[in-house]
């Protein structure tokens, strides 16, 4: 760091009046902070590195206050990265602010093959620290163990799952499985018998089934691993927990369950069904139905979740979660980036495998091309439906995707149930009609079910009652054949 950017850093942070993900700040006018541990080592374990700004103070509205002595500062920061394991190379820079001198030590992310950085004194399982906003939280035994698992290729896809029966197995598919085997991998098939295939394929160990032969061939495979499936939810509201029009936390909820490529499709329909479809009528009159998620870019995202999600006994309680809220879709499973896989590189590289042996299997039961090209797809996907791109992140231990919606940006609507047209024409009824409620209303000429609005409109069942009708029958413009029976099978709803 040059001395005009420590400067431009100081006053960005007088104006921000705060710390950052990769900014720490501690006064030192008094002398060198004798603990600085759990910041060298949280941001040693992060890509970005960080930097420890000494001379402000934060307990007096972040003014610059200077430093003891900015040679001995130094001195005593050193002997405390020298007593981390790996030892931390800081980077000084020193500047004068206000007739005050300010010090900042740049600390570097180590490389993922060397982390997780720690104090010496305290150990491992208690001297690690992870970056969260602007605090330095303690490393859970879990993060920890995801960076061995990286490091000592640990794969818990074929170890013994425990509980689970060959037994169990669904003949016909294994059978699939081993012509599939023998077909393409034929040196392997001249050579050794269905049961040595089977282990050298990851599917059974030790005569017992591993876990990827359990998610793969098992008749259910939440017999023995209850956990290991899709909790997925269709919310009302832009955050967990905010309820919906009549007090309701989900639109829709349900555990999926089976094998994996059972997972996949149940979770690509519960998807369909729960997000909003729209017919766009373009410039030219030219009509096209669309999708608010399409769905070949879902169904990546959630085989990605399920192939490359953490398998270790850590995890095996935590299920794959998929979320549908009004303006985006998220995916999250257990287990950051495997490797040396960096956010910036997703779909750039060939990254590492952490499941290889179960992405094989699922390679000749069809069910994934098994060549990196998911990442890639989704973007493309998105692209071609013209929608933001896709957002990944690592959030404590586990892997975010997040599509937003686009149609929830045309269709989000004030109470009144009166929406502005989008850049892109929307149309439910006539083209002459100025508004969707007017739409509405000619369609409500004659009574209508509920269902049929609903196909009408195109939306959701809860997006279309509860948005859009419900409003207008407040307003007085929409009335009920049965008003003393809202909820009634035979009710019928008819312009006033």
């Amino acid at each position: 760091m040059q001395i005009e950017d420590l400067r431009k850093l100081v006053d960005k942070i007088q104006r921000l009046q705060c710390k950052m993900q990769t900014i720490e700040l501690k006064s030192a006018n008094k002398g060198c902070p004798t603990r600085l541990y759990d910041t060298l080592s949280s941001f040693a374990n992060q890509d970005e590195g960080g930097v420890i700004v000494f001379g402000i103070d934060e307990g007096k509205g972040f003014e610059v206050v200077g430093v003891y002595d900015a040679q001995d500062l130094q001195k005593k920061v050193t002997e405390q990265c020298n007593q981390m394991s790996p030892c931390v190379r800081a980077l000084f820079t020193v500047c004068e602010i206000d007739d005050k001198v300010v010090v900042s030590a740049e600390i570097p992310g180590l490389d993922v093959a060397e982390r997780p950085c720690f104090y010496r004194g305290t150990g491992r399982l208690k001297g690690a620290y992870i970056r969260v906003g602007d605090a330095d939280e303690p490393m859970s035994e879990y993060e920890i163990y995801s960076y061995d698992a990286s490091r000592k290729r640990i794969r818990d896809d074929i170890r013994e799952a425990t509980g689970a029966r060959r037994s169990f197995f669904d003949e016909e598919k294994l059978a699939a499985f081993l012509q599939a085997v023998k077909k393409d991998r034929k040196n392997l098939a001249k050579h050794v018998s269905d049961e040595e295939i089977l282990e050298l394929m990851g599917v059974m160990v030790n005569g017992q089934p591993t876990l990827a032969g359990e998610l793969c061939f098992s008749k259910y495979p939440q017999g023995a691993f209850p956990q290991l499936c899709i909790t997925a939810v269709a919310l009302p509201g832009n955050v967990m927990g905010e309820p919906g029009l009549q007090g309701e936390r989900f639109i829709d909820n349900e555990r999926i369950t089976g094998t994996i490529d059972e997972m996949v499709d149940e979770a690509v329909d519960f998807v369909n069904r729960n997000s909003r479809h729209s017919t766009i009528i373009d410039d030219r009159g030219k009509r096209a139905d669309r999708d608010e998620y399409p769905l070949k870019a879902v169904r990546e995202a959630i085989l990605n979740a399920l192939v490359h999600r953490d398998y270790s006994i850590h995890s095996e309680n935590v299920p794959v979660r998929l979320e549908i809220y009004r303006n985006r879709l998220e995916l999250i499973s257990s287990g950051g980036l495997y490797g040396k896989l960096t956010l910036d590189a997703l779909g750039k590289v060939r990254p590492d495998t952490r499941n290889s042996a179960l992405a094989n299997i699922l390679e000749l039961l069809h069910v994934t091309e098994n060549r990196y090209s998911g990442i890639p797809t989704i973007y493309h996907e998105l692209e071609k439906a013209q929608l933001p791109q896709p957002v990944f992140a690592v959030r404590h231990g586990e892997f975010v995707v997040t599509f937003k919606s686009k149609i929830a940006q045309v269709y989000d609507m004030p109470a009144s149930g009166v929406g502005a047209v989008h850049e892109e024409q929307v149309q439910y009824s006539s083209n002459q009609a100025d508004s969707v409620e007017e739409r509405l209303l000619a369609f409500c000429a004659v009574p209508r079910s509920r269902q049929e609005i609903i196909d009408f409109l195109g939306f959701s069942r809860y997006y279309s009652m509860s948005k859009i009708v419900q409003p207008m029958i407040d307003d007085g413009k929409i009335a009920l054949t049965l008003p003393d029976k809202p909820k009634s099978s035979k009710q019928r709803y008819v312009r006033r």
